[in-house]
């Protein structure tokens, strides 16, 4: 019995796990490595108001104006508001964010003196980094703190399988369809020893990150399936946005450079994109040209390489000193170095990759799902702060202020919260049996993916997602026979999560009759002023039974 359970071991998590007392018992857990996950491969950074000719205003805005009339400006004002003491709380955690003059050795306190980059949709640099690598600065700092607290357990290669509610212990239909629901803990697989336990907790928080891997070309690392979302989902959370998955304009084009992203930050230094001719074109789609939101810039890219039939467009900084990109890009460059190009010397190809997902569950100013006992931080929630369009580097803020506001609210509640323990069946698997046909699951993932991509990505047609809509429905119904007669594995819990996450993008695509943001649909290609602040709600299938 833990006080909190956290699935997931990104920046929310860990900075809901730092910030809560001490005095408290806390699990996290973790499909892989602590470190393998989305946070770590941030590269950009993190923004906040920090400079004198800066402003909250102007952050608001910017990130207004991003979200594409989506936002809830309220939210977006609280998240913004606590950005400086967001990064005050990273820097006395230890993330060694870039200084001004890098080369120092005087050590500054506090944010004086970070050097801020600028990136797409900033109209000011407040963007505070760590060279190029600051999600690996961030995550790396913060694992380093948790493993030295003595109250927190952590479980790596542990997965989630399905959260268990109260209302999934009833026996009866009107025991089922009482008001007192709660969240109580999850099944877990050990995927090392194949054991499924039961981790039985007063508060359980969805910190999983997003969904980027339904689609076939991510920035993501491999467990971006969607988990978060999916659990919540089933246990009777409501969803929102989910038709809002930001493609990052920009990753390596080389067919052995799996999820190599170019940060945002070397066109807001000045990187310019070419065709293979050598001209540029966004100032054609943009006034704002390569600092245009990623929306804009994405379908920009993917407009030329349909219209000219090409396999990538190209980014060109060669015209910045070798020494400026070892000082500002030196993990990029590296990178580039690895397969055969030189950004001191030319232009590398790129492509558009879906980076990150901007809806989720739905959660309040504290994390609240709809379910007594769950709160859900980071990506896997809609909070209202990204809209139809996440603003470069709002993402880790969000993690961060959400993370710290959940763990007050988890601190208030915690006290009210009795000591009652649940008699949990164990899992049943005595009715299944090892599968003999694990081409089903590889065949799924990967149709799963390619017709994402092909229907539902940059630009859609509401026959694409017809389609979509009709094949995804199949593989659901193929892969719940699946799960119910064999025995779980990580891969058969990923596919299941990414199918239905994949089914809530196609529906909530569906609804959306205008294109906005980083919806866009040939069918209506036009925003519709009467969906103007209009968030897309999907309310869930309830299911009542454990297994199965």
């Amino acid at each position: 019995m833990h006080d909190v359970l956290i699935i997931g071991s990104g920046a929310a998590g860990l900075t809901l796990a730092l910030s809560l007392p001490d005095s408290m018992k806390i699990a996290i857990l973790s499909k892989n490595l602590l470190t393998e996950g989305s946070t770590f491969y941030a590269q950009g950074g993190i923004s906040a108001v920090l400079d004198k000719s800066d402003s909250f205003e102007s952050h608001i805005a910017d990130t207004l104006d991003s979200g594409a009339g989506l936002c809830i400006e309220d939210v977006v004002r609280n998240v913004v508001e606590k950005g400086p003491e967001a990064i005050d709380w990273l820097i006395k955690a230890g993330v060694p964010f870039t200084r001004e003059d890098s080369h120092s050795d005087k050590h500054i306190e506090g944010t004086a003196g970070l050097h801020l980059t600028r990136e797409g949709g900033h109209s000011n640099r407040r963007v505070a980094h760590a060279a190029d690598a600051s999600g690996r600065a961030i995550e790396t700092t913060l694992v380093s703190k948790v493993k030295a607290m003595k109250n927190i357990t952590l479980f790596e290669h542990h997965i989630a399988i399905d959260l268990i509610t109260t209302r999934k212990l009833q026996q009866s239909e009107q025991q089922r369809t009482q008001r007192d629901n709660r969240c109580i803990g999850a099944y877990v697989l050990n995927t090392q020893n194949d054991k499924i336990s039961t981790f039985q907790a007063k508060f359980t928080v969805l910190a999983t990150g997003g969904a980027s891997k339904v689609y076939l070309y991510t920035s993501n690392p491999d467990g971006a399936s969607g988990d978060g979302i999916a659990m919540g989902w089933r246990a009777g959370c409501r969803v929102a946005n989910m038709e809002f998955m930001q493609f990052h304009p920009t990753c390596l084009y080389h067919p052995h450079a799996k999820s190599n992203l170019i940060t945002e930050a070397v066109r807001g230094e000045g990187g310019r994109l070419l065709l293979p001719n050598g001209s540029s074109f966004m100032d054609k789609f943009d006034p704002r040209g390569e600092l245009a939101p990623r929306d804009i810039v994405a379908r920009s890219i993917d407009h030329e390489m349909k219209r000219l039939g090409i396999d990538s467009v190209f980014l060109d900084i060669s015209h910045k000193s070798k020494d400026f990109l070892l000082d500002h890009f030196p993990n990029v460059y590296a990178m580039c170095r690895k397969f055969g190009y030189d950004m001191n010397k030319e232009p590398v190809p790129v492509v558009p990759a879906a980076h990150y997902t901007c809806g989720g569950l739905m959660v309040d100013d504290a994390g609240q799902t709809d379910l007594n006992g769950l709160y859900a931080i980071g990506e896997t929630t809609f909070t209202g702060l990204h809209g139809a369009n996440r603003m470069a580097s709002n993402s880790l803020l969000e993690c961060v202020v959400y993370g710290q506001s959940s763990s007050k609210d988890i601190a208030k509640r915690f006290e009210s919260v009795n000591n009652q323990t649940y008699d949990i069946p164990d899992w049943d698997e005595s009715r299944v049996t090892d599968s003999d046909e694990r081409v089903v699951i590889n065949h799924n993932w990967d149709e799963i993916r390619r017709f994402m991509w092909d229907y539902v990505g940059i630009v859609r047609t509401s026959k694409r997602l017809q389609r979509a809509r009709n094949r995804i429905e199949m593989l659901l119904t193929e892969i719940d026979e699946y799960y119910s007669n064999f025995k779980v594995t990580s891969d058969l819990i990923e596919l299941r999560n990414l199918a239905e996450v994949a089914r809530l993008i196609i529906r909530s695509a569906q609804k959306r009759k205008e294109s906005r943001g980083l919806h866009y649909t040939l069918d209506y290609p036009d925003s519709d002023p009467n969906l103007e602040k209009i968030n897309s709600i999907l309310d869930p299938i309830r299911r009542s039974s454990i297994r199965k």
